[in-house]
């Protein structure tokens, strides 16, 4: 190495394509965490811009041929970025830039350079890459219940019922009998024009029914049915309906069986 100190080997048109690299780095986990993508393999890019750093300071030629492999096996790999559920955290990659810009400043302040600065600058990397996927993830949406909108558009009837109903002297239980929970909109008596929403038998609203959850639809002994409007969660551009009918307890007497 030169007199100058081992920063003096790595030369500002070097420093500067390990610069663009860097940030090309950090715009492909930008442009992944958009798309709620979260860096899996990626992470090889660090120790590679560090091992590129490194090559002319220890004058090891090796590292610069395992630096540029970790480089492309963090772009190339088929699950460089996999799918999250859920927003990254903060707090490691808070940690690793607080690190970074300590020890950018202790080797200011002492002068010195080499592996340090390229300790510093790696840890400022993925501390950078880390806050990076965290801030800019995209998560979906909320979905706001269905609604009105479903009394007047296009339903299906399902081929096997999502829900049962038991008439009892109060009213008529529902009862969601399908493998999933079910978004519900709205319901009706079976001969009138209402719509009513779905509620407990204290009274508390229920949006959502969960598989084997029950709900409470206070019916008189005049009704002879009910109408159920929702929405399956596994499939929530299916709205559906659920119909039942049956003969009023005060007119059973009267009922004709062909």
């Amino acid at each position: 190495m030169s007199e100058a100190g081992p920063i003096a080997s790595i030369t500002p048109a070097y420093a500067l394509a390990l610069g663009l690299i860097a940030g090309y780095w950090l715009l492909r986990v930008a442009w992944a965490a958009r798309r709620r993508l979260t860096p899996h393999m990626a992470w090889w890019a660090v120790p590679g811009v560090a091992l590129l750093w490194a090559t002319p300071l220890t004058e090891a030629d090796a590292l610069f041929g395992l630096g540029a492999a970790m480089l492309l096996f963090a772009e190339f790999w088929p699950l460089a970025y996999r799918p999250a559920r859920a927003r990254p955290g903060w707090a490691w990659p808070t940690v690793g830039v607080v690190f970074g810009l300590a020890a950018l400043s202790l080797a200011a302040l002492h002068g010195s350079g080499g592996l340090s600065l390229a300790l510093a600058l790696t840890s400022s990397l993925a501390g950078l890459g880390g806050l990076l996927s965290a801030a800019l993830f995209s998560l979906p949406a909320a979905r706001r219940a269905p609604g009105l909108e479903l009394r007047f558009a296009p339903v299906q009837l399902p081929e096997w019922p999502d829900l049962s109903v038991t008439v009892t002297e109060r009213g008529a239980q529902l009862q969601n009998v399908s493998g999933q929970a079910l978004w519900l909109a709205g319901w009706s008596p079976a001969d009138l024009n209402a719509w009513l929403p779905v509620r407990t038998e204290n009274g508390r609203r229920l949006n959502t029914l969960d598989r084997g959850q029950s709900a409470f639809l206070p019916l008189g002994e005049q009704h002879s049915g009910v109408r159920v409007w929702y929405v399956p969660a596994r499939t929530p551009e299916q709205a559906r309906l659920f119909r039942a009918d049956w003969t009023p307890q005060r007119y059973a007497g009267t009922r004709v069986l062909n």
